[in-house]
């Protein structure tokens, strides 16, 4: 009698288990965005969305989120914020996407930004240089910098070129009107100040501008020790190649965010610097799901025809962005946007570019950040500054 107690209560059991399977939300998590998928940050965004492509890939082969499978829905905002704007709105109210993440490029997430807070919807993204504008309290910054980027920033690159052997007396300041990077650019003009280094020349363009024939001819004749260029996307790509032209290279020059992958092709990239927070060496490599990370990102970006699928700042913020996305939604159990907002406000995330915190100004890093210095060598990005994050027997390169 006993043993059909027993299968009883197991027949039973399996029948509520049916009954619950039966009942399971198993429709898919539908995240949307937007990426510059054409237009001038193309070359930049292609890495993201490489990126967003591989997360999807994997949460979906562990069995998605909350039981449920992810979907991204992606639309080509073409570099242009008025459009993302628009786009932002028909993801939420058209396709009824359950959360948004954001675009590339600062003017897009303000753009995106604002829509998030008409809607009440939490944001996360990963490229966006004005702080002080980042006002709405359920938006979050993924990109590893602090709240005060036009002091830290600079400094961050005149200390690292401070380690050089050979003193810098002079410096030529260029740059896109592009908020973000204009915004840098101002705040090294006060770090010279800071530091009592002569200012050889000063100018910005239009951004979207591509003949820097002019400009290549201002600063030969400037003749810097060392050149800052407030440049994004493929802008500074542009003028390296416009001062080779005229035979005229820098003895040592800097691009806030060049397009990666273009400039380590160049036969005129070498010795080229940027800021990044990832770079495919140690001590970076050393965590597990970086490695994994990047070996799918080379098979995927060879696929993509990338002219170089390494894993660098763009691919890495954007990875990064989803895990974040993913730690919030795993601890609340929820999609709910305020759950969400309060969680990630409260809480650390480890991440591929270091741990994530959001204890400063606005929602972005207190203090220091997660920002190092790289160099294009020997047609490769390795981190130069600070010293215990540079490549293995790496150091800055100078002519």
């Amino acid at each position: 009698m006993r043993h059909f107690h027993r299968l009883g209560y197991l027949f039973v059991s399996l029948y509520f288990f049916c009954l619950t399977c039966a009942f399971a939300d198993t429709t898919p998590i539908r995240i949307g965005s937007t990426l510059a998928l054409t237009g001038p940050f193309s070359a930049t965004t292609a890495m993201q969305k490489i990126a967003g492509d591989i997360f999807i890939e994997q949460i979906n082969k562990r069995g998605g989120l909350l039981g449920r499978p992810v979907e991204w829905v992606l639309k080509d905002d073409q570099s242009k914020p008025e459009l993302t704007r628009i786009l932002y709105e028909k993801l939420i109210t058209d396709d009824k996407v359950d959360l948004v993440i954001g675009p590339y490029a600062t003017g897009a997430i303000l753009a995106a930004m604002g829509v998030a807070q008409r809607f009440n919807k939490v944001l996360l993204h990963n490229t966006f240089g004005l702080p002080s504008q980042a006002k709405y309290d359920m938006q979050f910054s993924v990109s590893g910098g602090a709240y005060e980027i036009e002091r830290v920033w600079p400094k961050l690159v005149f200390d690292s070129i401070a380690t050089s052997s050979k003193p810098i007396k002079s410096v030529a300041i260029v740059s896109s009107k592009f908020p973000s990077v204009y915004f840098v650019s101002e705040g090294a003009r006060e770090e010279l100040k800071k530091r009592g280094i002569k200012e050889s020349l000063f100018l910005d363009w239009d951004f979207g501008n591509r003949d820097f024939g002019a400009i290549a001819a201002r600063i030969k004749d400037a003749n810097p020790d060392f050149l800052w260029v407030g440049g994004v996307g493929v802008e500074g790509n542009l003028l390296i190649d416009a001062m080779k032209k005229i035979d005229y290279s820098p003895s040592l020059s800097f691009v806030t965010f060049p397009a990666p992958s273009l400039m380590t092709k160049s036969p005129n990239g070498e010795g080229v610097m940027a800021l990044t927070v990832f770079e495919e060496h140690p001590p970076f490599t050393n965590n597990p799901v970086a490695a994994n990370f990047i070996k799918a990102f080379h098979e995927k970006g060879k696929n993509e025809n990338l002219p170089d699928p390494s894993v660098d700042l763009m691919a890495s913020v954007a990875y990064s962005t989803w895990q974040v996305l993913e730690a919030a939604i795993v601890a609340t159990k929820s999609l709910d946007d305020k759950t969400l907002a309060a969680w990630i406000k409260k809480n650390q995330v480890d991440t591929i570019i270091g741990k994530m915190r959001w204890d400063g100004t606005n929602n972005f890093m207190g203090g220091s950040d997660l920002y190092k210095v790289k160099q294009v060598q020997n047609g490769k990005w390795v981190v130069v500054y600070p010293k215990e994050f540079a490549a293995p027997g790496v150091k800055l390169n100078t002519p």
